[in-house]
């Protein structure tokens, strides 16, 4: 019993010095960040626009719309009520030949410092919108090739 009632505590132990670890990483992050992606796409703006609103709208993030100016342009931001993180995203579909470039930049914070952390190195501030280019590129039966930091 005294060997397991030691290995519990050993692994809580290890558990919290692992959390308090990632606390100290993420309290050394910046609170804020930008990021944007850019997918290439063979359709011009006016065919991209109601499928990046459509799933932009699906996503289940609250935001309030700021800025909107169909076909190029759309500017949200996360609603007031999050609390844990935060910013805007800029949306813009640019004509590129008869094609768009349509990108994502994300002007961003995070306050808890784990979620900072998971944010820089686990998930990375680009997951959300490359899920969303990447639906955008299925929804318009394109392959998703995305660049950008």
């Amino acid at each position: 019993m005294k060997w397991f009632l030691f290995a519990v505590a050993s692994v809580v132990l290890l558990a919290f010095l692992v959390v308090a670890v990632i606390a100290a990483i993420g309290a050394t992050l910046p609170r804020n960040h930008v990021a944007s992606r850019t997918l290439r796409l063979r359709r011009p703006p006016q065919d991209v626009w109601p499928v990046v609103t459509k799933l932009a709208d699906a996503s289940g993030v609250p935001v309030d719309v700021l800025e909107s100016q169909p076909p190029n342009r759309l500017v949200t931001r996360v609603k007031d009520t999050e609390k844990n993180f935060g910013g805007t995203w800029t949306m813009t579909i640019a004509a590129e030949g008869s094609g768009s470039a349509l990108t994502i930049t994300e002007d961003g914070w995070v306050s808890n410092v784990i979620f900072r952390f998971v944010s820089r190195y686990g998930m990375g501030h680009h997951a959300t919108m490359d899920g969303l280019l990447r639906n955008v590129a299925k929804e318009l039966g394109e392959a998703p090739q995305l660049s950008g930091e």
